[in-house]
């Protein structure tokens, strides 16, 4: 009987290793909004946000975090840079309305960077923000 219940015990155990395997990794990081800017068509103002990832493939899905809310989510694409970044930031595009938009976050440390894909004409502007 013990060794019954030690066998199911170990197999439960690696069924719940296995899933999280299969998962992917979340990582989560902090940023700072220096200015406001818009987010998967949602205006955030300036501020702290979690940013909130789960690793899979080359394509992520985003959620912004302000306090316990998701505020936005969005898809990135992940891209590989040759040097580690030296800082945490953003970088913005001007719509032709005039606002900022996400393009582009970066993580000190970290050796890739994540695109947002931008719809229209959108014109890059410099990066900025930093933690």
């Amino acid at each position: 009987m013990k060794l019954s219940r030690l066998s199911a015990a170990f197999l439960g155990g690696s069924l719940l290793l296995c899933a999280s395997v299969f998962a992917g990794t979340t990582n989560k990081r902090s940023i700072h909004l220096t200015e406001p800017i818009t987010v998967a068509g949602k205006q955030l103002p300036a501020g702290d946000y979690k940013v909130e990832w789960t690793e899979s493939a080359d394509n992520v899905q985003l959620n912004f975090i302000h306090g316990k809310d998701v505020v936005a989510t969005l898809s990135a694409k992940v891209i590989s840079v040759k040097n580690a970044n030296a800082r945490d930031g953003y970088e913005t595009t001007h719509a032709q309305d005039g606002t900022l938009s996400l393009k582009q976050i970066f993580f000190s440390g970290k050796t890739y960077d994540l695109e947002i894909q931008t719809a229209d004409n959108a014109v890059p502007s410099s990066p900025s923000g930093s933690n």
